[in-house]
């Protein structure tokens, strides 16, 4: 079951990448001038392995060649050295330097490549993404995903304050740093799509525009693009964590445009139908509250979520046995 569950992920991950060619055609530039950049420096450090790669920046491991610290390097990604995305990748870098939540990344720098590519240096974090964790180790204990999903809704509740939506909460950008025997560190990366909250007019490239992942889309960004706000992203926490506690997404389909229309017309079936073990009732609540097909039907707020997510994480669902 585990091995079907697995391979029908994989299909449904492929089925949502509609940019396939344009994908691999970046991926080939990322090689190419991947291992070009691999020994370069930017500033003060020294790049070594790619670590990552997305769809505005490829992240190197490097280190300070004169403090030897390890860092996190982020360069803007081949094929997008334009304007709209420098703006873009030089906003992702000032809004993350101005985050101070701890499960959100420290950032140390800015500046430009010899090349003329900005980059900017960060926290480097150690571990496994969510969407890795769940392929390694399958779905995850009630309480451990309350853990993360509260650490989570705390990095959110730290961006809204400062007037920001993520809105590209998924898997692939929560990093996890494992500790054996304590609680885990739950990162939260990638502000390369975050927006003002209520930004009008020319200077949101995106506005009125599709953007993040269709798996953990809320309603209202296939809708009305121009609309969402800091209650979209709980409806991606939502489906975060209803991927932690099943092993899948809320919603697939063999097309994008299935998946949307599952996110805008269908309700989610409930996730202890589809977990191997028991979901307390409290926690399932939660994850279908945030998945409300209406704003206003979900959690008043990141903070007040987190809150209640650190109850369950602590003390579980008093009323399971009842």
């Amino acid at each position: 079951m585990a091995e079907r569950s697995g391979t029908r992920r994989k299909a449904t991950l492929a089925a949502t990448n509609h940019d396939g060619l344009l994908d691999r055609f970046r991926a080939w530039l990322g090689r190419i001038f991947g291992a070009r950049r691999a020994s370069d420096r930017v500033g003060p450090y020294t790049l070594h392995e790619k670590i990552g790669e997305g769809g505005m920046g490829v992240v190197y491991r490097a280190t300070h060649t004169e403090l030897g610290e390890t860092v996190a390097i982020k360069l803007l990604a081949p094929g997008r050295d334009n304007r709209v995305h420098r703006e873009r990748f030089e906003r992702e870098a000032d809004l993350t330097r101005r985050l101070a939540h701890p499960n959100t990344v420290a950032v140390y720098g800015q500046g430009y490549a010899p090349s003329g590519v900005p980059f900017y240096a960060m926290e480097y974090v150690d571990g496994v993404d969510l969407e890795a964790l769940i392929e390694r180790d399958g779905p995850q204990d009630p309480r451990r995903v309350a853990d993360l999903l509260a650490q989570v809704a705390g990095a959110l509740a730290d961006a809204h304050a400062l007037g920001f939506v993520h809105r590209d909460v998924k898997p692939s950008n929560v990093m996890l740093r494992e500790r054996a025997g304590g609680s885990d560190v739950a990162m939260l990366l990638d502000f390369g799509l975050a927006r003002e909250l209520g930004a009008q007019g020319s200077h949101d490239p995106d506005l009125g525009r599709v953007v993040g992942t269709p798996l953990y889309l809320p309603p209202e960004a296939i809708l009305s693009p121009e609309v969402v706000d800091a209650r979209s992203d709980l409806y991606a926490l939502g489906a975060l964590g209803y991927f932690l506690l099943t092993g899948e997404p809320p919603f697939s389909g063999a097309t994008v445009a299935e998946v949307c229309s599952h996110h805008v017309h269908t309700a989610p079936p409930s996730p202890s139908r589809r977990a191997a073990c028991f979901v307390p009732r409290a926690l399932e609540a939660l994850i279908l509250g945030c998945l409300a097909k209406s704003p206003k039907d979900r959690p008043a707020s990141a903070a007040r979520l987190r809150l209640e997510l650190v109850e369950l994480a602590a003390h579980g669902d008093k009323r399971a046995a009842a």
